[in-house]
């Protein structure tokens, strides 16, 4: 029932745990049957809480394929990076999962999860206390609006799809997907500290050979001063929106990560 998302039969759960869920809102029923509207993942040994399949409120919490791209991209970067990485920030969090896989792979002085969902930040709350972590804390925020300070890392998993629905864990804005991803890269190169670093992982559209957010990245980040690198992850992620009108001209929609460092 949360693994699948499958209906179930109230016998399934003792009565008194059964009427817990169905108090919470937790359970609904699905015809004859019961459905959970929530969902478990299995991350790094760590488990997450989720919005169930289908995926369809405005206020989902999504957790899939990206989530674990997105925490080997961290764990891989901290891999090599000293253990201590003093302030750190989990922007547009979600689940929550980019920064549980920070702090279960480093040492952090101080977490902050940022989500303009509150929905989110109520999982993200949930999953980072089953994981163990005490240093956190979690904002309302659009993006930067209400987070205060430097950091030391920033990671950000943004929507990146034009969705009809305009959902806000699946639509990125612009006309194809790449609005909050462009945002997040240019409104972070002033919040990171002194050898902070900012990991974004996203997706772009590839139209006639040519990497849209790419070239917008160069574009912006030409004077920057940054020391930065960008990666390609997966050539084809959600190939089903190539047969939709908003990206008929589109070749494909690549996976990408963008790495980019303060060394001042």
């Amino acid at each position: 029932m949360f693994g699948w998302s499958r209906p179930f039969q109230p016998s399934l759960l003792p009565s008194s745990l059964f009427a817990l869920l169905r108090e919470g809102e937790i359970v609904i029923q699905s015809g004859p049957d019961w459905k959970s509207s929530v969902r478990a993942s299995t991350l790094g040994g760590e488990l997450f809480l989720h919005s169930a399949f289908p995926t369809v409120s405005a206020d989902a919490v999504f957790f899939g394929p990206d989530t674990y791209r997105f925490a080997s991209a961290i764990k891989r970067y901290l891999a090599t990076r000293p253990r201590d990485v003093g302030r750190a920030l989990d922007l547009g969090c979600g689940s929550g999962a980019g920064g549980v896989m920070l702090a279960k792979n480093s040492n952090c002085e101080e977490l902050v999860f940022a989500d303009i969902n509150d929905k989110a930040l109520q999982m993200t709350r949930l999953n980072a206390q089953a994981a163990g972590i005490v240093k956190m804390r979690t904002i309302c925020s659009d993006l930067f609006t209400h987070v205060d300070g430097m950091f030391d890392i920033i990671v950000a998993n943004p929507p990146y799809l034009n969705d009809p629905m305009k959902r806000s864990y699946r639509h990125g804005g612009g006309e194809l997907g790449s609005g909050l991803s462009l945002e997040i890269a240019r409104a972070a190169k002033a919040r990171l500290g002194p050898g902070g670093t900012l990991l974004l992982y996203t997706g772009s559209p590839i139209i006639g050979g040519c990497d849209q957010l790419l070239e917008a990245i160069k574009e912006d980040f030409a004077s920057s001063g940054l020391n930065w690198s960008y990666e390609e992850l997966d050539p084809d992620v959600f190939g089903e929106e190539l047969e939709t009108e908003a990206y008929r001209r589109v070749d494909r929609i690549a996976a990408v990560l963008l790495t980019a460092q303060n060394e001042e």
